[in-house]
This record gives structure tokens, C-alpha cells and sequence, in this order.
């Protein structure tokens, strides 16, 4: 058992207080004892809060679940369902017209348009990945995926026919972006003499070639005909480097498989290093050793002569746990847990404050703001909790009103039906909306598991709701002022090695009007950028601004499986799939503490999956198994031959524990059968308390 240490009545343990105490308060100049003192205090009039929200919920649902049963049989009235609704409060008045009043927003947030990465905080490699991503090369990312339809890279070194294609996409990318007056990219023999179409998109020269501008995005045309590229190209261009992910959200919840101090320290530690600007890390890639760093500022000589600088770094959000988890790194003075996302809200923010102090060897803010995405709160009272509790985190590290700007993540059904009156409870210091399939859908079903059975998984991408839900988000966002102060951000395309799928299907997402949209890899983040130089996400708006925003009635309609009579093929083929999801991911969480990783699907097909993945697939299951669709034992079935074939799949993995055969061993396995056969009581369907309970097993027998 971890050792703790007293501070003003918490339980803390004792690498932590001693990370905090030297490592985060030290550099703000804050004394630790009046920052336990104040930290002990927010927490007697905040845990209750929270505790008391959670409450809050499971009445809710209990309510709502009485209701369904009490009608079961007839169909859905949306008159009456909306009354209901209302009567319980799960639905409250629209506010009064308002505008949302955030101020001290980065440009990165509040005027452009461009890709977004989530990142695991726990892998310091993928953090740098991402945060060095703000610049990418097309050249690099055109050769090395299915981005570019061409002939394949034929041989180990390089080969000349692929990148002679890649150059001749790289060249008809800039006759679109940045066109020439009368001419083609493609006879460019001077990068110097070229005569724009629009003479303002030139911006200056970089130490590597010249810079030009599309949508507010900077494209880099670097110029280097001692390069092994640039010496075979006709004006020595070496490669194009577009502006790409303008943000990174770095990730403590839904990405990281994080349960204890060890696990919450490592967290901490990583957020430290990139605020501070001195995280590297070290590792082994083709017999080579490599170290990862931050990359520096690029310095821009305008057309006037006046010496600028670029970011040469994503701008960092940092995504807190939610209100429900809490952690055994503290213990409150009754002894129970600390609310994690409080935990959350008070270590990093007080990491965070050394950027706004100053302090950074490369600044993140250049506006002096923290940018904190909140996920999975349910409904405007939960963002009045969090609006107030970064009040009193601000008032504890003496920091202004509103430094902590706040991302709300449109994952919960509440959230979505009251979307305008959450964004009021958070209207100064809200910089972020954005919509989400996996878990916005785990919550569709998990509010309205006893209305009868769901449709199939895939069919629901097409449901009434989902449609209105995506188009309510923007058109409210629109409505209440975030263009200009705010993100309106859409999901993640979670298959890396699919980028020439993406780059048709993920130009919907400017389209919608939103100004950021998540991305797998900075590779993709590189190849997402174009669409930016596609759709002018700004003028969208503007078409946007006058369209109707979808009604309650297409939002509320429960995607219900009505007079659907599916065959024995296709249930199992059903079950296959969320089965063999569902242990691809927990597999690796519970085992080996991966929150985030490329999971082959049951076709072979990698994704990036993260708990929201769980959360759908196991809600899936339990609402099926409760209406009698398919039995335990047809479950279980799923469940053992889908371990069968994630063994196969991880079968070049030395760290990985086979769970076929290993059922009454297995964690992993005993895991995810607990994700669905206790699925109908786990609060809100999320995947947290369970997996968390197993993931501290395992690492309690491993330590034995």
C-alpha cells in the first residue's frame, strides 16, 4: 500500500505531495501550506457538489426508466415524452437571447479553421507527435499512405515513380490553394518569380523557402536544391509543409488508462514537461536510437521586412476527467476518494499557470489563458459546477476571473437537449462545443435502455437523432456568438491506415460549418488540413447563420428497432462485432494500462479506439440481452470465439496474455463479460468503474 502524508486533512499520497510541492508550486511562488489549506477548503464545498450531481443523475434515470416500462408496448408520443421530460427537469427553459462573452482566446481557437488531435498524456512520444504537429509534410504524407491513388512505393529505399506522383499532387494542391495568375505550379522554375492570382496570399520568407496563405492557413514551400528531392525538381522545391493541427487536446480521461496516483503522477508529470517545455523522450526505432523534442518557432520575414515568429507548436487544451470517477491518490478527511475531475482541475491548472506566469520555455497561450475541455457533464447544472468550481481554482492559484476557458463536450443526451443553456451556465470562459458518435450514442441508449431494443450499431450512424444532433450543434454554437471566440468541433475518423477513405468523406465537416474537426495521427492532421483550404469554413457560417435549427422531436426520437424481426445470422453477426471490439480494447487497457491504441476491427481493419468504444458496444449488448433479442448464452458464445481471434490478432505482441481458453484467469476477459452482463446498471452505461476496479487487480497481481 502507497504511503500518504497529512495536508490539512487529506489523505495525499506521498509522491505526489512531493511532485506537487516541488515540481508545480515552486515555480508560481505559491506556498504549499496555504495551497493545501485552500485546496483542502475548495474541497469540503465541492466534493459534496459533485457528489450530489451524481445523485442527481441516477434519479433522473430511475425516473426515466419507470417511465418506459410503465408504457411498454405503446409507441413513442413526443408530446408526451417532452412533457415528461420537463416535468422531471431532465429538460429546462430555453434562455433568454445571449451571446456568449469569452474573451482572451487564441487565434489557433477563435479565427481559423483546421484539424484537431486527442493524445494519450500517459505516452510522451505520441504527446510530442502531436504537439510538433502543427506542421506537417505533404510530401511525407502523400507518399506514405493511400491519400495519394497511385502506384504503391515499390522497394526498401526510396522510390523515384512514387515520389514523382507525390510532386505532381503536391504541385496541383498549390494550383488550388495558391494559384497562379495564368500558370501552373507544375512549370514554376523560380518559387521567387511566381505571380499569384491573389498577390496577399504571399506572406514572406521562412530559413527554408516562402510562406503563403489559403483560409488563413500558412503553406511552406520549402526551397533546398541540395535536398535529394529539391535537386531533382525543376525549381528545387524540396517538399510543401502545410499548417496543420492548430490544436492538440491533451487527454487525462477517455485515452489513458489511469487509476491511481502512480498512473495520475506519470499524467501530471508528462502535462509538466510540455507546458514547461522540456519533455523529451528517448526510444529505439530501426536499430537506431532517437530522442523526441519540442520543435521550435519558425521565424517568417514578412513582405514589409518585419521579422515575426510562428508557432512552431500545436496550441494545447488539456481534457480533465468528468465528475464521475474519483482516485485513490487523495483521500478526503471522511476517507473516501477525491472527485478526480476536481483533482484534475486544481494540478493541472496549477501546471498550467506556469505558462501563463511566463514561465515556459516555449509559450502555449499567448493570450494567458488555460484551455480546459470538460467532457461528460449532463445538462446546465453540471456546467454551473464546473463553472464555479474554476472560480475557486483560479481564486486558489491567484489566478485573473476566467484565465481557465472551458471545452464542452457534447457527449450526453442532456447535455445535447439543453446544448443552448449549457453554453450560457459557461458563457465567459466557453472556447469549445463539439459532437462525438461513440459516447454520444453509448448515453442514447443508456438513457432509453428499457424502451424497447436498439437498431443495429451501423444503422444508428443514420438515425433521426444523430442527423439533428450533429446539425443542432453547430446551428446553437452559431446562434449563441462562438464563431470568432470558439471551436465548433466533429469526431475523430479513427482508421489511420484509411487516409484516402478520409480525405473524401471528412470534407463533410467543414461543410457543416464547424472550424475543427479530430484526427488519428499528425499525418492525418497533415491531410485533413486540405480540406481547410477546400471549404472556407467562415463563409459556411455565414450561409449557416440562417438556416432552421432542428427541433427537439427529430433530437428526442429513440433509434428503436420497431417490428424488426432479425435472423439468427444476423444477431450473431451483430454480437461478433461489438464482442470483438469491445476485448480488442479491454485486452490491452486492463493488461498492459494502453488507454489508446491502433485496435484491429473484426474485418483486420485498424482503428483508434478509446473507452468511448467500450461504452457503445457493451450498451449495445446489455439493451439487446434485456429485450430478449439474444440470449446470455449466444452472448458469452460472441464473447469467447471473438477472444479467440483477438488472440490471433495480437499474436505478434510479446507483452500480450491470451485470454482463450484463460476464462476463469483472465482479467481482461472477466473484464469485458462484466461490461455487458452488468451493462443495464453501470451509471450512464460508462465502462469507468469497471474497468477501473479490474485494471487495479490486475496491477495489484502483478505487483504480488
Amino acid at each position: 500500500m502507497a504511503s500518504r502524508v497529512d495536508r490539512c486533512g487529506l489523505q495525499v499520497d506521498t509522491a505526489l505531495a512531493d511532485f506537487i510541492e516541488t515540481a508545480v508550486l515552486p515555480p508560481i511562488q505559491q506556498d504549499p501550506d496555504a495551497f493545501w489549506s485552500g485546496f483542502a477548503t475548495l474541497l469540503q464545498s465541492f466534493a459534496p457538489r459533485n457528489r450530489a450531481l451524481l445523485e442527481r443523475r441516477d434519479e433522473l434515470q430511475a425516473q426515466i426508466d419507470a417511465w418506459h416500462v410503465s408504457r411498454a408496448g405503446k409507441p413513442l408520443d413526443q408530446l408526451e415524452y417532452q412533457a415528461f421530460l420537463k416535468e422531471i427537469g431532465y429538460l429546462v427553459p430555453e434562455p433568454d437571447a445571449f451571446t456568449v462573452a469569452t474573451q482572451g482566446v487564441d487565434p489557433e481557437i477563435a479565427t481559423m479553421a483546421g484539424p484537431q488531435l486527442v493524445v494519450p498524456v500517459l505516452n510522451a512520444r505520441f504527446l510530442l507527435n502531436a504537439a510538433n504537429a502543427r506542421w506537417g509534410s505533404l510530401y511525407d504524407a502523400y507518399y506514405g499512405t493511400d491519400a495519394l491513388d497511385a502506384e504503391p512505393a515499390q522497394g526498401k529505399g526510396y522510390d523515384p515513380v512514387r515520389g514523382e506522383a507525390v510532386i505532381k499532387a503536391g504541385r496541383a494542391f498549390l494550383d488550388k490553394a495558391v494559384p497562379l495568375a495564368g500558370a501552373s505550379w507544375a512549370d514554376v522554375d523560380d518559387v521567387s518569380a511566381v505571380s499569384l492570382a491573389d498577390p496577399a496570399q504571399f506572406c514572406g520568407t521562412t530559413e527554408k523557402g516562402r510562406l503563403f496563405r489559403s483560409n488563413g492557413l500558412a503553406i511552406e514551400v520549402v526551397i533546398d536544391a541540395s535536398h535529394p528531392i529539391g535537386s531533382t525538381d525543376r525549381a528545387g522545391v524540396a517538399d510543401i509543409v502545410l499548417e496543420a493541427a492548430l490544436t492538440t487536446i491533451v487527454d487525462l480521461e477517455d485515452s489513458v488508462a489511469a487509476v491511481d496516483a502512480q498512473d495520475k503522477i506519470q499524467a501530471y508529470s508528462n502535462w509538466l514537461g510540455v507546458i514547461r517545455g522540456d519533455l523529451t523522450d528517448t526510444f529505439e526505432k530501426g536499430g537506431q536510437t532517437m530522442t523526441r523534442a519540442l520543435a521550435a518557432d519558425k521565424t517568417l520575414t514578412t513582405v514589409e521586412g518585419t521579422r515575426v515568429t510562428l508557432p512552431g507548436r500545436s496550441l494545447l487544451f488539456v481534457r480533465n476527467v468528468g465528475h464521475l470517477m474519483t482516485n485513490p491518490a487523495i483521500l478526503l478527511a471522511d476517507g473516501s476518494e477525491i472527485p478526480e475531475g476536481i483533482m484534475d482541475a486544481v494540478i493541472t491548472s496549477a501546471i498550467s499557470a506556469q505558462d501563463v506566469r511566463g514561465l515556459a520555455k516555449f509559450g502555449n497561450s499567448r493570450e494567458g489563458s488555460i484551455y480546459i475541455v470538460k467532457p461528460k457533464m449532463h445538462g446546465p447544472e453540471e456546467c454551473s459546477f464546473t463553472n464555479d468550481l474554476f472560480d475557486a481554482v483560479e481564486d486558489l492559484l491567484q489566478l485573473s476571473r476566467h484565465t481557465l476557458k472551458v471545452g464542452v463536450m457534447d457527449e450526453e443526451r442532456r447535455t445535447s437537449a439543453n446544448l443552448a443553456a449549457c453554453i450560457h451556465a459557461v458563457k465567459d470562459r466557453i472556447v469549445f462545443i463539439n459532437t462525438g458518435f461513440l459516447d454520444r450514442t453509448g448515453d442514447e441508449i443508456h438513457t432509453s435502455m428499457r424502451a424497447g431494443p436498439m437498431i443495429r450499431k451501423g444503422a444508428i450512424k443514420n438515425s433521426t437523432w444523430i442527423q439533428a444532433y450533429e446539425k443542432r450543434n453547430v446551428a446553437i454554437g452559431l446562434k449563441h456568438g462562438l464563431s470568432g471566440k470558439a471551436q465548433i468541433g466533429k469526431g475523430m475518423w479513427a482508421a489511420p491506415d484509411r487516409m484516402g477513405a478520409m480525405m473524401v468523406e471528412k470534407v463533410g465537416h467543414p461543410k457543416t460549418g464547424a472550424n475543427t474537426a479530430w484526427v488519428p495521427s499528425p499525418t492525418a492532421a497533415t491531410l485533413h488540413a486540405m480540406h481547410y483550404h477546400d471549404v472556407d469554413v467562415f463563409a459556411v457560417r455565414q450561409d449557416k447563420a440562417s438556416e432552421a435549427i432542428p427541433g427537439l422531436d427529430e433530437l428526442l426520437a429513440i433509434p428503436l428497432a420497431e417490428g424488426v424481426n432479425w435472423s439468427e445470422d444476423e444477431v450473431r453477426e451483430e454480437l461478433d462485432n461489438n464482442a470483438q471490439g469491445l476485448l480488442g480494447y479491454v485486452v490491452r487497457w486492463i493488461d498492459q494500462g494502453v488507454g489508446c491504441s491502433k485496435v484491429p476491427d473484426i474485418n483486420d481493419i485498424g482503428l483508434m479506439e478509446d473507452r468511448a468504444t467500450l461504452r457503445i458496444s457493451s450498451q449495445h449488448m446489455a439493451n439487446w440481452l434485456l429485450h430478449g433479442v439474444c440470449s446470455q448464452e449466444q452472448v458469452m458464445d460472441s464473447l469467447k470465439r471473438m477472444a479467440a481471434k483477438v488472440d490471433a490478432q495480437n499474436a505478434g505482441d510479446p507483452l500480450y496474455e491470451p485470454m482463450a481458453g484463460n476464462w476463469d484467469t483472465s482479467l481482461a476477459f472477466q473484464a469485458a463479460c462484466d461490461l455487458v452482463f452488468k451493462g443495464v446498471e453501470q451509471p450512464n452505461g460508462y465502462t469507468e468503474p469497471l474497468l477501473h476496479a479490474w485494471r487495479l487487480k490486475k496491477k495489484a497481481a502483478v505487483a504480488a
